[in-house]
């Protein structure tokens, strides 16, 4: 008694198809198929009637893309940042919550050093309002892949998934993108959403049009001019159609000492260390702007110091932690002028270095 033959399955045929013609095939094509699979023409049309685009033609990824999108886990928790006690406004930030608020598509670029609150200011101001926002951090690895989607291996099946930009255009969120001047020129693909036009996703032939509120905003050390001064290595230059996009471009300054003390303030109490940090900072950055030294000590780096203070409750053995990051002359540098500013802290007496041999022996 002869077997009886094995029916032949739609991914089978695809599999097929794609393997030895690509994605478009046409009645040819087919023919070979039922060759291969020893089955009629018909059997063949019949498995891939979902893949048909007209006469004699059929796509083998639309359709199945399609399906797939429709099981695609979306993000379904809250966006919305929480809000920070400890938050001071300064800087741009009303100018910031105003264009959220508006919720007009306004594409704003925000520039300044290092740790001087540009993406908290955004994020802080998405809290206030209630606004979802989703941060892409920016690398020169970020592709069209990491920021619009793609497929993804999930329990043995391809299933399309959204990138944050996607999600942040079908929420209506604001799509946060951080230290943006990193990015190659990959990032050339926003082109179409930074114009509000929404973005076509070709690998599953589906349009995402921007719901109400959608808009972008980009934080960076630089103008995606690169960095002459050579302080923010893997900076690039970006592509000028690309920074034409963005109407408005707003430079975030370090705040005022008044300011930057209602900052640490708001988490110490100790408010003669925090005067004298602030006075210390505001020495050191005069003496960069004026071109004296190369380095210098952000708003970032006074919350760290306060932090590693209320860890370790000693004043001089937070700031040594906290400068260790600098080479040592800059280092030493800073500690001198801290003693000055502070002649109640005896830097040079604090940490102590581990004696000889006390360590034991090692086996």
């Amino acid at each position: 008694m002869p077997f009886a033959p094995i029916p032949v399955s739609t991914e089978d045929v695809v599999s097929f198809l794609t393997n030895m013609h690509g994605t478009e095939v046409s009645t040819p094509h087919l023919l070979e198929a039922s060759e291969y699979f020893d089955c009629s023409l018909a059997t063949i049309k019949k498995r891939l009637d979902q893949y048909k685009q007209g006469i004699g033609k059929w796509d083998l990824t639309i359709k199945e893309a399609r399906k797939q999108l429709e099981n695609t886990v979306t993000i379904s928790q809250n966006l919305v940042p929480q809000i920070d006690d400890t938050f001071v406004k300064f800087g741009n930030y009303n100018d910031l919550k105003k264009i959220i608020q508006s919720r007009l598509f306004y594409p704003t670029f925000v520039t300044g050093l290092s740790g001087n609150g540009k993406t908290f200011s955004v994020e802080q101001a998405c809290a206030q309002l209630g606004r979802e926002l989703i941060r892409v951090n920016i690398t020169i690895e970020t592709d069209e892949d990491d920021l619009i989607g793609g497929f993804r291996l999930v329990d043995g099946s391809t299933v399309w998934h959204n990138g944050p930009v996607v999600e942040a255009l079908e929420r209506g969120a604001i799509l946060l993108l951080d230290e943006i001047d990193l990015a190659s020129n990959k990032i050339l693909c926003l082109q179409s959403i930074l114009e509000g036009k929404g973005v076509f996703l070709k690998k599953i032939g589906k349009r995402v049009d921007p719901a109400t509120g959608f808009n972008v905003f980009a934080t960076a050390n630089t103008k995606g001019k690169g960095s002459d001064d050579g302080r923010f290595i893997g900076t690039n230059v970006l592509n000028e159609a690309f920074l034409e996009r963005f109407p408005v471009t707003f430079e975030q300054e370090y705040p005022s000492a008044s300011i930057e003390k209602k900052i640490l303030s708001s988490i110490c109490k100790d408010d003669q260390f925090v005067a004298h940090l602030v006075d210390w900072a505001g020495i050191i950055r005069k003496t960069f702007y004026d071109g004296g030294i190369d380095e210098l000590i952000s708003t970032r780096r006074l919350v760290h110091i306060i932090r590693a203070y209320s860890i370790f409750s000693d004043k001089a053995k937070a700031i040594k932690v906290c400068l260790n990051r600098f080479d040592e002359e800059t280092k030493q540098s800073f500690l001198e002028l801290y003693d000055k500013v502070d002649a109640d802290i005896q830097l040079e007496e604090s940490m102590e270095p581990v004696q000889e041999g006390s360590m034991g022996n090692i086996s």
